[in-house]
């Protein structure tokens, strides 16, 4: 489905904080008409106002596809607003609540799928993983990459479980990398160098690397060694980085364990 055939049917967005925000506003940049698209939100901002979208209108009876953006507490007052519109896919973006916690509320044979943002998606830089029920079509899963492409990358998953990893390693990895430029920030201070500058070469160096990386034919494994002479300062920073035992590959490991069994408790706790 394209971008035209939803502007005919219509898109409701359930939900429109920051993420549902960034995701509307790639949208009408891709020229969906405001015209074309309901929000549901008890406190909109000014923004959502101000581009010509419905605001808490009465919605339409069978609109191509509703997201939902709601956080999981909210999920109980807000899903029976939408519960009733028969045809459409449901794509969700709330963080923890499964495919199966959709189905009881819609039905088995509603068409849902979920998605994993993470919050670069505000700069347009995100990725979202998906992964769709089994009512899900092909041409349902093509057009929510389609709409999730507005705010980055969409990377589709095999199995729901593997939604556990995706939380550990890019729904949560943004908080990961902040704290990176953090520490990188204060180890340059205590080498001398002011605050203000020290910060502005953490974010830059993050930045930057990140982008090569993206854009480079070599795998991160070579742009390492690239950039690292035999016996040179580089040399002498990754052996402490890279120590087996202290250093960053069993630190992360256990980060993104951490993030991931955490999601698998909230699942079962749900």
């Amino acid at each position: 489905m394209s971008m035209d055939q939803i502007a005919k049917s219509g898109l409701v967005l359930l939900g429109c904080g920051k993420m549902g925000s960034a995701m509307l506003e790639g949208w009408l940049g891709q020229g969906l008409p405001p015209s074309s698209v309901w929000v549901i939100d008890p406190k909109p901002s000014d923004w959502v106002r101000g581009t010509g979208v419905h605001v808490n209108a009465p919605l339409p009876e069978r609109p191509a596809i509703v997201l939902i953006a709601v956080k999981p507490q909210m999920m109980g007052d807000a899903l029976p607003k939408i519960a009733a519109m028969e045809g459409a896919v449901f794509l969700s973006v709330a963080a923890g609540t499964s495919i199966a916690s959709f189905e009881d509320v819609f039905g088995a044979d509603a068409r849902v799928i979920r998605a994993m943002p993470n919050t670069p998606a505000a700069v347009g830089q995100g990725i979202t993983a998906i992964i769709g029920n089994t009512a899900a079509e092909a041409a349902d899963l093509d057009m929510a990459e389609m709409l999730l492409s507005a705010v980055g990358q969409v990377v589709r998953l095999e199995t729901e479980d593997q939604m556990d990893a995706v939380t550990g390693v890019s729904g949560s990895g943004p908080a990961y990398v902040f704290h990176m430029i953090e520490c990188l920030a204060a180890a340059g201070e205590a080498e001398g160098l002011a605050p203000d500058l020290a910060m502005q070469l953490a974010k830059a160096t993050v930045a930057g690397s990140g982008a090569l990386a993206e854009a480079a034919e070599e795998t991160p494994a070579q742009l390492r060694v690239n950039v690292t002479s035999p016996n040179g300062t580089t040399q002498a920073g990754l052996e402490v980085l890279m120590d087996e035992a202290k250093g960053l590959p069993g630190l992360m490991k256990a980060t993104v364990g951490a993030a991931a069994e955490r999601s698998r408790e909230l699942k079962r706790d749900g």
